[in-house]
């Protein structure tokens, strides 16, 4: 019996690779290493954060890995695609057809309502919505009800959980969230958060996620932490009082390292 590939097992396959990247900014004195030969393999049909203190990188390391930044040395490949070897107009369809965005601040165009919101990203790329993921998609969000409402009509919850049914509508190869509940009250949170781990549970999505928050990244199977940039450790199946420990180390530890450069 023949298995759909779409349908298969995803967790053996990666997403997204960053092989030896680095991202440099200055030089001489004042050269700031952003990123310092990080390397990562990302798993399909996962769901991993990428955390760590202030100026690990982890924000640079999500930008370039979604080609939204261009990294000073390295390799970025999304599925089978080596993101060096394409132009601008391959690179803007890259980020149209196979990446997904959520960002913290929604990002929703106000003028439109929530349908138009979530099926801005077909329109403009020209294609017609698969009706039946549509309504799979809405359902999940729980936003029936809600699809004929514009932004200001919506609280910051609902709002992000267009953000997140705008992101998995065209069905990318994988979905990047910067910070997605760092304008959200806990409940509407938790809400978010639950979605984007029922769309990997149940659907196969691959989701990275920049977050500072352990309890947004206690949600995920992965959380790769960044310090220096560096890829410094990792947790599998990671508990919220594992990551606060795991933060609290590095914290300190970039506190000790900080203090020796400023004695040197």
């Amino acid at each position: 019996m023949s298995v759909d590939p779409a349908s298969a097992p995803t967790a053996s396959r990666t997403a997204a690779r960053a092989v030896d990247l680095f991202k440099i900014y200055g030089r001489g004195d004042s050269e700031v290493r952003a990123l310092d030969g990080v390397s990562v393999d990302l798993a399909a049909g996962e769901f991993t954060a990428i955390m760590g203190p202030s100026g690990s990188g982890k924000s640079t390391l999500m930008h370039c890995l979604a080609a939204l930044d261009t990294p000073t040395a390295g390799q970025v490949v999304i599925g089978d695609t080596d993101l060096s070897r394409l132009k601008d107009k391959a690179l803007t369809a890259l980020r149209r057809d196979q990446i997904g965005f959520v960002f913290q601040a929604f990002n929703l165009v106000p003028t439109l309502s929530a349908r138009e919101n979530i099926l801005l990203p077909l329109s403009l790329a020209g294609r017609k919505p698969d009706q039946a993921w549509f309504d799979t998609v809405v359902d999940t969000v729980g936003l029936r009800d809600r699809l004929g409402h514009r932004p200001a009509e919506m609280s910051g919850g609902q709002q992000q959980r267009v953000a997140c049914a705008r992101a998995l509508v065209s069905k990318p190869e994988i979905v990047f969230a910067d910070e997605p509940t760092g304008n959200l009250d806990s409940t509407s949170g938790a809400e978010v958060l639950s979605f984007l781990r029922r769309s990997v549970d149940e659907f196969g999505q691959t989701i990275v996620m920049v977050t500072h928050d352990a309890v947004a990244a206690s949600y995920c199977d992965r959380v790769v932490f960044l310090a220096d940039g560096k890829v410094v450790d990792e947790l599998r199946s990671p508990s919220r009082e594992d990551i606060l420990e795991h933060m609290t180390a590095l914290q300190a530890a970039c506190g000790a390292r900080a203090g020796l450069r400023c004695c040197a």
